[in-house]
């Protein structure tokens, strides 16, 4: 069993900003259902590139929700060049900290963040670059390779964590591995 702060159950138990948005500037998916934690948010903009309101929609787990709800939060009023500043981390630490194992969950809110953002200025983004590594999950070397640079991941145990990669048949596990050991020697 995990040990959540009480921000965590706060946000869970009373998640602010829940449901679609009508006419939002922009909206960012992440997950998929099949993987057990998806994420929508939806995000309206003014006139000077600020967010004025968030909201999402999530499956997922505890932290899934309270992750979502504080990112809601966060993001609103600040600049998008602002939120695109916004880690996982910061996610994270605004929760007072999630358990390792539900880390991916701050990683889902930052995708989102990241892939609304530049839905809204025209920026299209490769879904899924790189060769995927995890089946399961559908997650690319690129994507542990960046998990890896950006969250000082030292094992394929943290890149479970962050990513889900390797939590499910597990037969991908070794090639985490190696990734994760070039990525380090590259840094």
């Amino acid at each position: 069993m995990w040990e959540y702060s009480n921000k965590v159950k706060d946000h869970f138990l009373n998640p602010r900003n829940v449901g679609a948005m009508e006419n939002p500037d922009a909206v960012g998916e992440t997950g998929s259902l099949s993987c057990g934690d998806a994420l929508k948010l939806f995000l309206k903009i003014n006139g000077n590139d600020r967010i004025t309101d968030a909201s999402f929609m999530t499956f997922g787990c505890a932290s899934a929700v309270a992750s979502s709800s504080a990112l809601t939060e966060m993001v609103k009023g600040i600049s998008l060049d602002d939120a695109l500043k916004l880690t996982n981390d910061d996610i994270a630490d605004y929760l007072d900290g999630l358990p390792k194992e539900k880390m991916h969950c701050s990683v889902m809110g930052q995708d989102a963040l990241r892939k609304a953002i530049n839905a809204y200025r025209g920026i299209q983004i490769m879904e899924k670059p790189g060769n995927v590594v995890c089946e399961c999950f559908g997650v690319t070397d690129l994507e542990i390779i960046s998990a890896v640079k950006e969250n000082h991941l030292k094992s394929a145990e943290d890149v479970t964590c962050y990513l889900k990669a390797g939590g499910g048949c597990g037969n991908c596990l070794e090639r985490i591995e190696e990734i994760v050991e070039e990525a380090r020697a590259k840094a």
